[in-house]
């Protein structure tokens, strides 16, 4: 009696480890299970994680991305929107199956949103806030140590320190100070630009979001980057 109770308790457990392996294989393999992710299509000379990236790749949340001069890169992040990057920018982009982060070093950045997606993008300068409460679209620059946020649609806000700016369709916002890059090797006495010097910041920060328009142009993955609105449908 005793011999068969002990031959019973190791085909006990290995049944049960079975039966858990089983049940862990099914976890992961769920749709739940599988973290977020986007996939990219570049034109031009693009870096991810320090890596060249190709069209077709897969962008994983906390990714840096990285486009050189005359280049651009979009990462379609289906359900949640997509984040389009100029040349001459660098992003950290993270993400949940709700939200979109970044970290915008310098360039330019155009993200389109669906409604129920929330957005924080973050500069030195302050961080630009989505609610998610609507399908949104907008274009932040860093240019210069400026950063400049136009909405496209919905609403944006603009946060720098405990001051918060809505910025609707059709307006813009900036943070920041303007770097002077005309002092030579004597002290800059301005810390700041205004009027005109401002107004051509400004530009460039436009110029920036155009010339994604001719490097797209100038390849054979067409995107449709630039100023107007994105409209994008959810994944079926």
């Amino acid at each position: 009696m005793i011999s068969k109770t002990w031959s019973r308790k190791p085909i006990a457990a290995c049944v049960a480890v079975a039966i858990l392996s089983v049940y862990s294989m099914v976890v992961l393999a769920s749709p739940a299970a599988k973290a977020p992710s986007g996939e990219l299509s570049v034109s031009g000379q693009v870096m991810v994680n320090g890596e060249t990236a190709v069209s077709g790749g897969t962008i994983f949340s906390d990714s840096v991305i990285t486009t050189a001069e005359k280049s651009g890169a979009i990462v379609n992040l289906s359900k949640l929107g997509r984040v389009e990057l100029a040349p001459n920018s660098s992003l950290k982009l993270s993400f949940t199956e709700k939200s979109i982060m970044g970290l915008l070093e310098n360039g330019s950045a155009h993200v389109s949103t669906l409604a129920g997606t929330s957005v924080n993008f973050t500069t030195k300068d302050g961080v630009v806030v989505v609610d998610g409460s609507q399908a949104t679209s907008f274009t932040v620059n860093v240019v210069k140590g400026v950063t400049s946020l136009t909405t496209h649609s919905g609403l944006a806000q603009l946060r720098v320190g405990g001051a918060v700016k809505q910025v609707a369709a059709g307006e813009s916002a900036t943070a920041g100070t303007p770097q002077r890059t005309d002092c030579g090797a004597k002290p800059c006495e301005e810390h700041g630009l205004h009027g005109g010097a401002l107004a051509a910041l400004l530009l460039a920060g436009a110029g920036a979001v155009a010339a994604i328009i001719w490097a797209a142009t100038h390849n054979s993955n067409n995107f449709s980057f630039g100023g107007s609105p994105i409209v994008i449908s959810p994944s079926r």
